[in-house]
């Protein structure tokens, strides 16, 4: 497929896959011409890499990933690095919910204050 049709079913830009290809995470095939070309299991490693980057990790774990995901062959290396990016993602949900927390304490607070007729 080409480059707009693996955009199409994947729903990413084009600009954002030839960066996939830049940080060596995507690959195609040139026909004479130069286009590009993707396999069909390009449009499961894209959400891969979608997934991932919303997962905040950077495009140099994700090249070291990728590979793993597609073979599930996963080295004692590549485990520990799953495992430090899931306790990173853990102390960032940790953060948001004490985050969240916050805002219902200051919400409540305003409704109170509003309630007594007191602007904050």
């Amino acid at each position: 497929m080409r480059i707009g049709e693996l955009a199409a079913a994947t729903g990413v830009s084009v600009r954002a896959l030839r960066y996939y290809e830049e940080q060596a995470l995507l690959s195609a095939d040139r026909s004479p011409s130069g286009q590009r070309h993707y396999p069909a299991a390009a449009v499961e490693r894209v959400r891969w890499i979608q997934q991932l980057y919303a997962a905040g990790l950077a495009s140099k774990t994700i090249v070291k990933l990728l590979p793993c995901f597609e073979t599930e062959d996963v080295t004692p290396q590549v485990l520990e690095l799953l495992r430090a990016e899931r306790a990173r993602i853990d102390g960032q949900i940790t953060g948001m919910l004490e985050t969240r927390d916050r805002l219902d304490a200051a919400i409540a607070m305003t409704g109170e204050a509003r309630d007594r007729g007191r602007p904050c």
